[in-house]
């Protein structure tokens, strides 16, 4: 996933277009206009190194360069206003040297698929969170079940009694009863948070960028669903579950068990024939900038690429938002 300032449409320039006065001067106008620019597959003596002082991000893949011309590019190009984004991110040991090194943004394999598919249990400090997704993915909500699984956690506890407290809420008293407050919070409030908290929750020791991915995909799913039909499919669900096997590390197959899900959901999350497919890649599309797919699958849709390219943006910023408060 490319994590990118959600507040600006991104103009890329790849390395095909040449550098000359016509494109100088477009740069300028797209700055003016309020966009973000970034430079493609950047690399060292790259004839577009005249178009570095309008770049927000310079992209740099790790199968095309050596760690010695990464260090050299980033510490060239590398400043407060030009951020640097590490392609083709494919393992956890890879992300984890692009972050020492300096990269602030990521993309790749590793943001899609889980690192192990090998584990067969999970932890028993995640073990709540997905009891909570269990508990909400029936169609009457059991609120005496799910206050039971948040009072056996106590981070469950303070992280609940935080947003129901917050000021997007706005109630006149504080509340300080967890039953209570999933009483007056009502079922949609409930299914939602419990989604985001289970997912901050269970991904609580990985690295962050991934989590994020989950939310991202999420609201972008969601906010997709009002545009293109979907029957009656969940789709904030399935863009948060679709990371879930790499969250836990463990196979898709193992996290959905016990979870009631409606077929087309569980369909595409297994990687088997569902009407909810071309939502999906469109969703991995839009998330790994393959701007020709995007395309196509919009066009299947017969939704305009304008739409799903503001979703992604929104989705960008409502994720970061609840990342941070919650």
């Amino acid at each position: 996933m490319t994590l990118l300032p959600p507040s600006h449409t991104v103009a890329e320039i790849v390395p095909a277009v040449p550098v000359d006065d016509l494109v100088r001067a477009a740069c300028v106008r797209l700055k003016k206009g309020g966009y973000s620019i970034a430079l493609d597959d950047f690399v060292v003596d790259d004839p577009r190194s005249e178009l570095t002082e309008f770049a927000d991000v310079i992209k740099i893949d790790m199968r095309t360069t050596s760690a010695e011309q990464r260090a050299a590019l980033l510490k060239r190009y590398g400043t407060p206003t030009c951020r640097m984004l590490a392609k083709t991110v494919e393992t956890r040991e890879e992300f984890t040297a692009c972050q020492k090194a300096g990269f602030s943004y990521f993309q790749g394999y590793f943001f899609r698929k889980p690192e192990q598919l090998h584990v067969r249990e999970i932890p028993k400090n995640r073990v709540n969170y997905l009891r909570l997704l269990q508990a909400i993915s029936h169609d009457e909500l059991e609120l005496e079940v799910i206050d039971g699984i948040i009072k056996g956690e106590a981070s469950l506890c303070y992280r609940l009694l935080r947003y129901l407290n917050s000021a997007s809420f706005g109630f006149s008293s504080e509340i300080h009863s967890v039953k209570h407050g999933l009483s007056i919070l009502g079922e949609r409030e409930v299914r939602r948070w419990v989604r985001m908290v289970a997912t901050l929750g269970a991904g609580q020791d990985k690295p962050s960028d991934l989590v994020l991915s989950a939310m991202v995909r999420a609201r972008y799913c969601e906010l997709l669903g009002a545009k293109i039909p979907h029957g009656e499919s969940d789709l904030f669900l399935v863009g948060l579950l679709s990371l879930m096997d790499a969250i836990l590390e463990m196979p898709m197959g193992l996290v959905l068990e016990g979870i009631s899900l409606d077929r087309e959901t569980r369909a595409v999350l297994l990687g088997q024939k569902s009407q909810l497919d071309p939502l999906y890649r469109l969703m991995l599309s839009q998330e790994i900038a393959d701007w020709p797919k995007l395309s196509e699958l919009c066009a299947q849709l017969k939704l305009p690429e304008s739409i799903a390219t503001e979703c992604h943006w929104k989705a960008m910023e409502w994720a970061r938002a609840m990342t941070t408060a919650n």
